[in-house]
């Protein structure tokens, strides 16, 4: 309570005045305001001021706020109240709850979470329910009050890692709590449910036997009145989601048939019963019902689906249930519910033991194409219509979304039916159209073309699944696909199945020239839609057929280069990617003329547009058009005898000069220098040691750039210089590699003085960069870089880095400081297969011993203050590295750590225990340290958590950090 004769409506005033100005406030006054609450929350005073609140007259708002602060302080801050006053904070959430049994519900619930949570920890309480029960009384409104503790009760219980418990007191806990209770919370829900009509239909109630499922025998309640009860339920709209929510909930648990035979015969015919409601709820247009009974079927069937395998003609029933949820929902809201069923018993009939359920199935499969291919046909136009979703573009792009999940289930009906069985059903969908409408069809007029497009669409949704050598259909849809009119979306349709089936038509050739012919057509439409399909497809045909395509070469030069200007960006690339695949083909001494007829004129555009770039458009123009050059260079990698004259690096050593005077014009413009250094990169992958010739005038304009622009894209091609030169690589001499590595360390030198005139913070990009080059400088150099003076100020440097906050530096810092401490030991990640030297154990064990104690220092607040979520792993990947190289050492430098935390937040009997329980693992040996890892992790979680991470109740908040003492 207040102190200093102050009264409580005193000491809660500044909390109720920060919240007003939360909400009215501005700017600068709200970011205090929400800092003062913040700090509020993990404070010792929160206690009395929080319940204060709750039993003062302030408005419904406010208590909320106090009863969420109340959670987490019993969740986090149990340690700031003496063992001994436990008891007495759980009488006084009892009497709130009395007071709040009424409502506001949401904060009725925050009490009863405080009482769970509080439950959990004083283990000496035996008698929670019992107590709770019975504190609370049995009137109508206690009732409430009761069911919403029973329901968060054994949901906090198995959020039980939030609260410092180890493991084995918390599966203590969990058996006194839901174990030793579930009997009577059986029974007690049994009895309230019997109570009343209307406490039967009670949605808390449901959510009660939800919730407690886990921990009640799921036979206890279908045999017991409950089974009725939420059956019942379903009848009602005021219950009908909570009963659905228990009725899958059910099923869940008996996921083990074998285990739960008898519970299941019980459940099949109780569902199956519920078959009619599906009709019912589809000619009333009862979306939710008809979504809701659906859930019902389908998750039935994917919790019985192995009995389904077994017992076809049993479950048969079930699996018609399904699939008629899937025929009748024509607003397509439930049937994606079933998509998950249909995948995971094809898995099971697949199964050669399952071959008869199969022969079962395949009629109902057979269905499903049927309702698939319907259920994908576009809306239909109403006339004047322009737009088929009126404008709706999320809606457009959920239909699209869900057309690829049908495509799926498609591919699943395959394996059962076969694809030509599949397939037939498409050709006789394009036949029937064509029989019935394509007379009727104009240049402006398509009747009913949906009925066209959808089993086009299916038919490249199964591309996957067709064998290249599939002779019985595809010969006949072929030709009818190149035929189809030239409405927008039918030619869409048709290119994009074109550009799917390529692999089949590079093994049937004479269907070739049509398909081709019509895909080059595509790009003179005025649709941009259809341009953009015609280019993915010529990637795929010219990717697929390209040894078809060779002896046309020269032409489809005349082509792209009539084409490609009048193309997007992304659709450049892509024609581009697959005429450069045709030319790759081609033999060894025809590549240097043909890299010159496709990419000179590329060169020719490249300076055009540099000449011309002088605003950021413009210098984002070269950029992309830089990409093409990049491409051809990726995919044309002629094979050529070692010591022979590589015809692509000849081209490229005729461009180098022309991209060097780009890089020099734009060196301060970060997208054309990634994209130079990009294609520089790929020069090194495609063309490796025959890029020799190249390497010191690349070099060069490696270090100038780097030390120039202080950008990590001069480290990407570092990177891959160092991994295609290394030491152990053949055709690669001694005085190239000592080049190379003197080429590295200048790069690192660079790099190191940026880093000490720069803030890490300022360098987030170029750090990842650089130490990601690093990983691959010891994988390859190890033995040069460890004996190098650059060895420890690099590291000390990776060490200063781990302060960032961002991800991807972290990570790349981590995992090089981690494949450090790795040659410490016996099994370093070099690329060697040769032992660790002494001499570089020495080396490395002699730096950790130096630096280890701010390494641990840096790891652990990162850990607990810093670093996002997914460098924990990393983290506390590293610390076990240290202790496997130097435990006792590692355990000394984390007892210092921690016990520079500041000072009030965690007690020194916690750092006892964490300690205690480190070196009683590291006693262990091997077997320990993945322990001890655990315990650093629960440590810095519960520190995180409890001091770090903001609390509930504030909305957005931004995490306070704390810093260690000096």
């Amino acid at each position: 309570m207040a102190t200093n004769g102050s009264s409580p409506e005193q000491a809660f005033a500044p909390v109720l005045t920060a919240m007003s100005t939360m909400r009215d406030g501005q700017r600068e006054q709200k970011k205090a305001a929400h800092q003062f609450l913040e700090n509020f929350q993990k404070s010792s005073e929160a206690w009395q001021i929080t319940i204060g609140i709750l039993q003062s007259q302030a408005d419904a708002e406010a208590k909320l706020f106090a009863a969420t602060t109340l959670r987490g302080k019993i969740t986090y801050d149990v340690n700031q109240i003496p063992h001994e006053a436990l008891p007495s904070l759980r009488d006084q959430v009892l009497e709130l709850l009395k007071v709040f049994a009424t409502g506001p519900r949401p904060i009725r619930i925050q009490l009863c979470v405080c009482l769970a949570i509080l439950a959990i920890q004083m283990t000496g309480w035996k008698d929670v329910v019992p107590m709770v029960v019975s504190s609370l009384g049995n009137n109508a409104e206690s009732h409430a009050c009761i069911l919403d503790f029973l329901k968060v009760l054994p949901e906090e219980v198995t959020e039980g890692r939030k609260i410092n418990l180890t493991e084995d007191e918390l599966q203590q806990r969990t058996q006194e709590l839901l174990g030793d209770n579930a009997s009577q919370v059986v029974q007690l829900l049994i009895s309230y449910a019997q109570s009343s009509e209307s406490a039967a239909t009670n949605p808390q109630l449901l959510e009660v036997i939800t919730s407690w499922l886990r921990e009640v025998p799921v036979a206890d309640v279908v045999n017991s009145p409950l089974l009725n009860v939420v059956l019942s339920a379903l009848e009602t709209d005021r219950s009908f989601e909570a009963a659905t929510d228990c009725l899958v909930a059910i099923f869940k648990e008996t996921r083990e048939v074998d285990e739960y035979l008898p519970t299941i015969q019980i459940l099949l015919p109780r569902v199956v019963a519920l078959r009619p409601r599906i009709r019912q709820a589809a000619e009333q247009e009862d979306t939710e019902v008809y979504k809701g009974i659906t859930r019902i079927f389908a998750e039935a069937g994917e919790a019985w689906v192995v009995l389904i395998a077994r017992e076809p003609i049993a479950f048969r029933p079930l699996v018609e249930g399904v699939l008629e949820c899937a025929a009748l929902d024509m607003d397509r809201d439930a049937i994606a519910l079933t998509f998950i069923f249909w995948y995971e018993l094809k898995l099971y009939l697949i199964l050669e033991k399952y071959i008869q359920a199969r022969m079962q199935y395949v009629d109902v499969y057979a269905k499903l194409v049927d309702v698939m291919l319907k259920q994908l046909e576009y809306p239909n136009e109403t006339p004047g219509q322009t737009d088929l979703f009126d404008g709706d573009r999320e809606a457009e792009e959920k239909f699209r979304e869900f057309r690829h999940h049908m495509g799926d289930v498609l591919k699943d009906c395959c394996e059962i039916m076969s694809v030509t069985e599949c397939l037939s059903k498409v050709l006789d969908r394009i036949k029937a159209w064509m029989t019935a409408y394509a007379s009727q069809a104009t240049a402006t007029s398509v009747p009913h073309w949906q009925q066209l497009e959808a089993p086009l669409f299916s038919m490249r949704a199964m591309g996957r699944m067709v064998d290249k050598d599939e002779d019985i259909i595809l010969p006949q849809i072929m030709p009818l696909i190149v035929q189809i009119p030239p409405h927008e979306k039918l030619r869409f349709a048709s290119i994009m199945v074109l550009g799917r089936y390529t692999e089949w038509t590079s093994n049937h050739p004479e269907l070739l020239e049509p398909q081709f012919t019509y895909i080059v057509s595509s790009f003179g439409t005025d649709s941009k839609e259809i341009v953009r399909a015609a280019a993915m497809a010529m990637k795929f045909f010219c990717t697929d057929c390209k040894h078809l395509l060779s002896g046309q070469v020269v032409q489809l030069q005349q082509f792209y280069d009539q084409t490609l200007d009048k193309l997007p960006g992304v659709s450049q690339e892509e024609l581009t990617e697959g005429v450069a695949s045709v030319v790759a083909v081609q033999p060894p001494a025809q590549i240097h003329d043909l890299m010159k007829l496709y990419c000179d004129p590329l060169m020719t555009r490249l300076m055009v547009k540099a000449n011309a770039a002088v605003d950021e458009d413009g210098k984002l123009a070269v950029a992309d058009h830089l990409q093409l050059i990049t491409l051809f260079i990726q995919m044309v990698t002629p094979y050529v005898e070692p010591g022979q004259e590589n015809p692509a690096v000849k081209y490229c050593q005729e461009i180098f000069p022309v991209l060097s005077k780009i890089l020099d014009t734009f060196s301060l413009f970060t997208p054309i220098c990634e994209r130079i250094c990009r294609c520089w990169r790929y020069m090194i992958i495609s063309y490796r040691t025959s890029m020799a010739p190249l390497l010191p005038e690349m070099a060069n304009k490696l270090a100038n750039g780097f030390a120039a622009s202080k950008q990590g894209c001069f480290l990407w091609v570092t990177s891959a210089i160092l991994r295609e030169f290394s030491e152990d690589r053949e055709n690669v001499n001694e005085q190239t590699t000592e080049a190379i590595y003197a080429f590295f360390e200048a790069q690192s030198t660079n790099m190191l003085r940026m880093m000490s005139d720069v803030p890490p913070r300022d360098l987030p990009d170029v750090i990842e960069d650089f130490y990601r080059l690093l990983v691959d400088a010891l994988l390859y150099y190890p033995h040069k870089l460890i004996t190098s003076d650059l060895f420890t100020p690099i590291f000390q440097a990776g060490v200063s880095a781990l302060a960032l906050e961002q991800r991807e530096p972290l990570t790349a810092a981590l995992h090089y400081l981690r494949d450090v401490i790795g040659y410490g030991g016996d099994n370093p990640p070099s690329s060697s297969q040769s032992p660790n030297p002494p001499e570089i154990k020495h080396i490395v064990q002699e730096l950790i011993i130096a630096n280890g104690a701010h390494l641990v220092k840096q790891i652990m607040a990162g850990m607990m203050i810093t670093f996002p979520d997914d460098c924990f792993s990393d983290g506390s990947g590293a610390l076990l590295e240290l202790f496997q190289l130097v435990p006792q050492q590692t355990a000394v430098w984390v007892d210092k750590t921690v016990r520079m935390l500041p000072p009030g937040t965690i007690r020194e009997a916690e750092i006892d225990k964490l300690m205690t329980g480190i070196k009683e693992r590291l006693a262990l040996g091997p077997d320990g340290l993945r322990k001890v890892r655990s315990l650093l992790q629960d440590f810095t979680n519960i520190y995180r958590r409890r001091y770090v991470a903001p609390r509930d109740g504030l909305g957005r908040l931004e995490a306070e950090r704390f810093h260690f003492n000096a």
